[in-house]
C-alpha cells in the first residue's frame, strides 16, 4: 500500500498498512463485522491517507461557513488533487460539507474587482460573523447602562444636568439613543449582510447536494478509514442487490454505480447547520422589526372606571420609531373588582399570595364584552397586545362640600405605596366648583396620608399590614391656587403648595385629621366639610405591543435545533464492490468515510457486513476439505474455519 502528500511519515504508514492487511489475512474466522470495526479502530488513532486527502473537506463538528472561507479552500484543493494523483478519493471524499468551494486569492495581483471579492469574501466568512455578533453585544451594553431618551426622558434630563462634560460627549456619540445610533445600526446591517452572503451559496450547493447520487466508490477502498472484505461464491450482482437492500433499509440513499453500491447519510447535519444560521437572520429580523414597531403604556384605573386602547387614555407611553398611533389593537376593558389576599401570620407575614383583577373587555368598537381576571404574569393577549398586572394600591373615596353644603368633589383618589404594607401618600385636588364661606372661587389641595391597618396609639405611623383591616387616613388642607391653570405640567400625586395656604385651627397650627370609613372633617371658618367615605382598590396595568416576537422564538427554537442537529448527526458515506475474481469467486469490498473521525462509521459497517454475509456467505478456500470426516468423533471435533484472504494483502 502505497501512501500520500510529502510522504510524511512513510515508514509508519508501512507499517500500518502491513498491520492492518496482517489483520485482515490472520482474522481466520473473525465475521466481517468484527474486522470493520478492528480496521476502523485501528487506522482511528493513526494519521491515515484518508484522513490527509479529505482533511480540509472533513471540517470540525459545528459545520460553520468559517471552516471553509477562514481556513482556506485552496489547501482543501491540493489535498483534494494529491488524493486523486495518489488513486485516493477523488469525488468520493468531496463535498462532505456545503462550503462553497473557491481558490484563495493572490492578494499582491488584485485588481478593484479582485479587492471587492476578497473583501465579500472576508465578510461573508464566519469568523468575521462572529467578529461582528461580538461587538453587537458590546454596543448593545451602554443601552442598559445609560438611560435611553426613547424610555426615560427625565432620567437623560437629569444626567445631562449632573454631568456637564460627560453628558454633551454622550450626546454626540448617540449613547442616549444607543438601539437607532448610526455606528449600532451600520454593526447590525453588516451583521445582516455577513450571514445572508454566507448562507445562499451554501443553501444553492446543498440543494445540489440534495438533487444528486452519492459518488461512485473510489478507486482504491483500502485508503478508507474503515475497511473489511472477504470472498463469496454469490454472484456480484447478487452482492449488490443484497447490498443496496439493507443500505436503504438503514436509512441511506443508495444507488448502484458501475461495479458498487454508493450510500450516503446524515444529510440532516448540513440542513441543521443552514437552519442554524437562517434561524440567526429570523432572530435579527424579528428584534429589529419589534424595537422599530413596538409600543409600551401604564395605565392605572381604579374599580369601577374603564379604559380604552388610545394614546389619550395612557398615564404614560413610549413607542418605537416607526411606530403610529394607528398600530394599535382597538380594544377596552372595565375593572369590576380588584382581589388580593396576604400571608395572615408566621415569617412571610404580609407576602401577597393572590393578586387578581376581574375585568370585562370588548375588542373593536361593537365587540361583545367578555368577562375574565388577569393575573400576575398571566396577561389578556388581544392581537399582539398583552395586558399585564403591574401594581396595586387603595383609592380613599373622598366627598367635599363648600361652605353651602353643596357637593363639589366626590371621587375615588389613588395613592401611591410606600412600603410592603401599602402605607400609601399623594393629594387630594379640587379644582373646580368650590366657594369660600365668603363666596370666592378657590381651589383646595389636600395633602393625604393613609394606612390599610392602623397600629393603635404609640405605634409608627406606619401600616400594619397591607390589607385593610383597621384602615385610617390622614389630611392636612390648603387653599389657593393650585397651579394647574398656568399650563405647566405638574404631578397628580404632589402638592405644588408656592400659593397655597394652610388651614389653621384656634391655636394657630395647621389643620391635621385622621379620619376613620364615615368620618368628617370640618374646615375651619365655616369653609366646608371633608368626608372619608371608604375605600376602593386600584390596579395598575402595562399594555404591551411587540410584534416579532412569535417569530423571535421561534427562530431561537430552530437555532437549538438546528444546532443540535450541526453537532451530533454525522454525514458519512458507504461503498459495497462486488467483483469477480480471477478464480470466479466473487471478492466483495466494504468501506466507509465520514467527516470526522468517530465509532460510528466502523459499527454501521460491520452492521452492514454482517447482514450482507447471512446472504453472501464467506467462501472455502481452494483444496480445504469441506466434507467431514467420517472416523472423526463430532464432540471433539473443533469446526476448522477457512482464513479470508483480502484484496492487496500479498503487497
Amino acid at each position: 500500500m502505497t501512501t500520500t502528500d510529502s510522504g510524511r511519515e512513510a515508514s509508519g504508514d508501512r507499517e500500518t498498512a502491513a498491520e492492518t492487511a496482517a489483520e485482515r489475512t490472520g482474522s481466520g474466522g473473525r465475521r466481517p463485522a468484527d474486522a470493520a470495526r478492528t480496521a476502523g479502530e485501528g487506522r482511528a488513532s493513526g494519521t491515515s491517507a484518508a484522513d490527509r486527502a479529505s482533511g480540509a473537506e472533513r471540517t470540525s463538528a459545528s459545520g460553520d461557513c468559517a471552516t471553509d472561507r477562514a481556513r482556506g479552500s485552496a489547501s482543501g484543493d491540493r489535498a483534494t488533487a494529491s488524493a486523486d494523483d495518489d488513486g485516493g478519493l477523488g469525488a468520493a471524499g468531496s463535498q462532505l460539507s456545503t462550503a462553497p468551494q473557491e481558490d484563495a486569492p493572490n492578494l499582491p495581483s488584485l485588481g478593484v474587482i479582485g479587492w471587492a471579492r476578497w473583501f465579500w469574501r472576508q465578510l461573508t466568512s464566519m469568523r468575521v460573523a462572529l467578529l461582528l455578533l461580538f461587538m453587537l453585544s458590546l454596543a448593545a451594553i451602554p443601552g442598559s447602562l445609560i438611560p435611553q431618551s426613547g424610555q426615560d426622558e427625565t432620567r437623560v434630563a437629569d444626567f445631562m444636568e449632573r454631568h456637564d462634560t460627560l453628558g454633551p460627549v454622550y450626546e454626540k456619540l448617540g449613547l442616549f439613543h444607543v438601539y437607532s445610533s448610526v455606528w449600532f445600526s451600520a454593526i447590525y446591517i453588516l451583521l445582516f449582510i455577513s450571514l445572508i452572503g454566507c448562507i445562499v451559496p451554501r443553501t444553492w450547493q446543498f440543494v445540489g447536494q440534495l438533487r444528486g447520487r452519492p459518488p461512485g466508490a473510489p478507486k482504491r477502498l483500502t485508503r478508507l478509514p474503515a475497511y473489511t472484505t472477504w470472498r463469496t461464491e454469490a454472484t456480484p450482482e447478487q452482492v449488490r442487490e443484497v447490498a443496496l437492500k439493507a443500505l436503504k433499509r438503514r436509512g441511506f440513499r443508495a444507488h448502484v454505480t458501475g461495479d458498487a453500491v454508493a450510500a450516503e447519510k446524515g444529510y440532516l447535519r448540513e440542513a441543521g447547520n443552514l437552519a442554524f444560521h437562517i434561524a440567526l437572520i429570523v432572530m435579527l429580523v424579528a428584534f429589529a422589526w419589534g424595537q422599530l414597531y413596538k409600543s409600551e403604556g401604564n395605565k392605572l384605573i381604579v374599580e369601577g372606571d374603564g379604559f380604552a386602547n388610545t394614546l389619550t387614555q395612557y398615564d404614560d407611553f413610549k413607542s418605537g420609531n416607526l411606530f403610529t398611533a394607528e398600530d394599535l389593537n382597538p380594544f377596552s376593558f372595565d375593572l369590576k373588582n380588584f382581589r388580593g389576599t396576604y400571608e395572615p401570620s408566621g415569617p412571610n407575614k404580609g407576602t401577597p399570595r393572590i393578586y387578581e383583577a376581574y375585568i370585562d373587555y370588548a375588542v373593536g368598537a361593537d365587540g361583545k364584552e367578555q368577562a375574565t381576571k388577569i393575573e400576575v404574569n398571566k396577561p389578556l393577549e388581544i392581537g399582539d397586545s398583552k395586558v399585564y398586572l403591574v401594581s396595586h394600591g387603595y383609592a380613599p373615596v373622598i366627598t367635599v362640600r363648600d361652605g353651602n353644603g353643596k357637593v363639589v368633589f366626590n371621587e375615588a383618589v389613588p395613592l401611591l405605596p410606600l412600603d410592603s404594607n401599602v402605607t400609601s401618600s399623594g393629594a387630594i385636588k379640587v379644582m373646580d366648583g368650590y366657594r369660600n364661606a365668603k363666596g370666592q372661587r378657590e381651589q383646595l389641595g389636600f395633602q393625604a396620608f393613609f394606612l390599610p391597618t392602623y397600629g393603635g396609639k404609640n405605634t409608627a405611623v406606619v401600616s400594619q399590614f397591607p390589607a385593610v383591616l383597621n384602615p385610617r387616613l390622614n389630611l392636612q388642607p390648603y387653599h389657593g391656587d393650585l397651579g394647574v391653570d398656568s399650563g405647566v405640567p405638574q404631578s397628580v400625586y404632589q402638592l405644588e403648595k408656592r400659593k397655597l395656604t394652610a388651614f389653621k385651627n384656634s391655636e394657630g397650627e395647621p389643620v391635621r385629621v385622621n379620619l376613620q370609613p364615615g368620618d368628617s372633617m370640618t374646615l375651619p371658618g365655616g369653609n366646608g366639610t371633608v368626608t372619608f367615605d371608604g375605600v376602593k382598590e386600584w390596579a395598575g396595568f402595562q399594555v404591551t405591543q411587540q410584534p416579532g416576537s412569535g417569530w423571535a422564538l421561534a427562530g431561537a427554537i430552530t437555532a437549538i435545533l438546528g444546532l443540535a442537529a450541526s453537532l451530533f448527526v454525522q454525514r458519512r458515506r458507504m461503498w459495497v464492490r462486488a467483483v469477480a475474481g480471477s478464480d470466479g469467486v466473487t471478492v466483495v469490498e466494504m468501506a466507509g468515510l465520514g467527516r470526522s473521525e468517530s465509532a460510528k462509521v466502523p459499527e454501521e459497517l460491520g452492521d452492514l457486513a454482517a447482514a450482507v454475509h447471512t446472504e453472501a456467505p464467506t467462501a472455502a478456500e481452494p483444496g480445504s476439505d469441506s466434507e467431514p470426516d467420517a472416523d472423526a468423533d463430532p464432540e471433539n471435533t473443533v469446526p476448522r474455519t477457512p482464513a479470508v484472504p483480502s484484496e492487496g494483502a500479498d503487497k
